[in-house]
C-alpha cells in the first residue's frame, strides 16, 4: 500500500481512541526499543502524516495499520492486518464517512 523508503520511521509506546487513523502517544527515542517487549513502530510522511505502523510484540508484528488520504487530508483508505486473521480494508468519502469495508 506505501513505500516506506523515504518516510521518517517513529516508535511509540501505544495509540489511543477507536477513531482512524489512531493517535500514537508516549514517543519512544530509538536507543530506548531494547528495553521495550512491545511498541509501536509508526510510519510519517514528508508532511508529518500518519502512514502507518506496526505493533510490535516480542519481536512479532502483531497488528499492522496502513493508512491513504484524500487530496483534503481526510482518511480515504485502511487496510488493517491482525495476527493470524484475514486483513480488513475500510474505504472513506472525502468527508470521512465510511463507504465500503470487509
Amino acid at each position: 500500500m506505501t513505500d516506506y523508503i523515504d518516510q521518517e520511521c517513529r516508535f511509540f509506546v501505544s495509540y489511543s481512541g477507536v477513531k482512524l487513523p489512531f493517535n500514537l502517544v508516549n514517543p519512544i527515542p530509538a536507543d530506548g526499543l531494547s528495553h521495550r517487549n512491545t511498541f509501536i513502530r509508526a510510519y510519517f510522511d514528508r508532511a508529518g502524516t500518519l502512514s502507518g505502523f506496526d505493533k510490535v510484540v516480542y519481536g512479532e508484528v502483531e497488528l499492522s495499520h496502513r493508512y491513504q488520504y484524500h487530496d483534503n487530508g481526510v482518511l480515504k483508505r485502511a487496510e488493517i492486518v491482525m495476527l493470524d486473521e484475514e486483513p480488513a480494508e475500510l474505504i472513506f468519502d472525502n468527508a470521512a464517512v465510511p463507504i465500503s469495508g470487509r
